[in-house]
C-alpha cells in the first residue's frame, strides 16, 4: 500500500501502510486508561499464535516435503542454489553469515553441489585461500526448473484470491519482515491526495488501535476521536496551502523526495498544531467528565 497524505485542516496526518506517524507526545495520564499491561499469559498467548502460523505457513508452501518443489533436494539445499544463482560469486563464509547455516552443513552441501557438477571454485585475486563460488551450467539447469515451479506455486496460491486480498497478504509480510529485520527498504512508493471515502473511519480506528496499544485507553477515547473527525468532514475546506501541497504530488512521485527544509519544517509546525488542539480536546473531554 503507498503512504497517504491526507491533508486536514487542523494539519496534516501522514499514514504509511497501515502506520499513522505523528510527531506529537500525549500525555498516557488520561482517564482512557484501561487494564493493565500486557502480562505473561498475554505474551504466551502471541508465542502460541507465531508458532501455530509457522505450523500453518511450512505446511502451505509445502517445506514439510522429503523433497522440496517434487525434486531431491532439501530446503536448505534449494535455498543455497538461489544464493549462488544471484550473487556475484560468493565464497563460503558469506553464504554461511548470509544463511545463518553451521559451516560443516554448509561444506557438505557444496561438497555433493560440486560431485554433480553444479558448482564452479576458483581462488579469490586477493585471498588465495578463499575460494569463489558460482554455478556451472549444468547447476543453472538444475536451478532453473526449480525456480520456475516456486514462481507456479506461489502464483497458484495468490491467484485463488481477490487482489485485494493479494495486496493484503504481501503487505502482511512487508510488515513481518521490516519488524523482525529492522533497516529493510521500503519500496512502495508515495502518494500525496486528500482524504477519500473510508479514510477517515480508517483515521478512528487506527487511532482506537494504536492508543490501546501504546497507552491503554479504551473506547471512550475512539469515540472522542470520531466525534473530532465528524466535525472536520462536516466543515472541510480545501485551503490553499493544502491545494498547493496536492500541486506537488506529480513531483513527489516523479523525485520520490519529501518536501524542501521549509516545507517540512511547516508540516512539522501544523501536525505539531494540530496535536495541541487535539490533546486539548482531550483533556477537556476527560475534565468534563469527572
Amino acid at each position: 500500500m503507498p503512504g497517504v497524505f491526507i491533508l486536514f485542516q487542523t494539519g496534516p496526518i501522514f499514514i504509511y501502510g497501515n502506520n499513522m506517524v505523528d510527531k506529537v507526545n500525549h500525555s498516557p495520564n488520561t482517564n482512557f486508561m484501561a487494564g493493565s499491561p500486557t502480562g505473561p499469559d498475554e505474551f504466551g498467548q502471541r508465542v502460541q499464535a507465531v508458532r501455530r502460523f509457522n505450523r500453518f505457513y511450512t505446511r502451505q508452501i509445502g517445506v514439510l516435503q522429503e523433497g522440496l518443489l517434487n525434486s531431491s533436494l532439501s530446503l536448505s539445499e534449494v535455498r543455497v542454489l538461489y544464493e549462488l544463482a544471484h550473487r556475484e560469486k560468493p565464497t563460503a563464509a558469506e553464504l554461511c553469515k548470509e544463511l545463518e547455516l553451521d559451516a560443516g552443513y554448509l561444506s557438505r552441501i557444496l561438497r555433493a553441489f560440486h560431485k554433480r557438477g553444479w558448482i564452479l571454485r576458483e581462488s579469490s585475486q586477493h585471498d588465495a585461500r578463499r575460494s569463489l563460488l558460482s554455478l556451472s551450467r549444468r547447476g543453472r539447469a538444475a536451478f532453473e526448473p526449480l525456480n520456475a515451479r516456486s514462481n507456479q506455486e506461489v502464483a497458484k496460491m495468490l491467484g485463488a484470491l481477490a487482489p485485494s486480498q493479494q495486496s493484503n497478504i504481501v503487505e502482511a509480510m512487508q510488515t513481518i519482515e521490516s519488524t523482525l529485520l529492522p533497516g529493510t527498504p521500503e519500496k512502495a512508493p508515495y502518494l500525496l491526495r486528500t482524504h477519500q471515502p473510508g479514510d477517515i473511519g480508517w483515521v478512528v480506528y487506527r487511532h482506537g488501535v494504536l492508543y490501546s496499544q501504546e497507552y491503554g485507553y479504551d473506547e471512550r477515547f475512539e469515540a472522542l476521536v470520531a466525534r473530532i473527525v465528524a466535525e472536520f468532514v462536516e466543515r472541510y475546506t480545501v485551503q490553499p496551502a493544502a491545494r498547493a501541497m496536492l500541486d506537488c504530488r506529480e513531483r513527489w512521485r516523479a523525485r520520490r523526495v519529501g518536501f524542501s527544509s521549509q516545507q517540512v519544517q511547516a508540516n512539522r509546525q501544523a501536525a505539531a498544531s494540530s496535536g495541541r488542539a487535539f490533546s486539548a480536546r482531550a483533556r477537556h473531554w476527560q475534565t468534563s467528565r469527572r
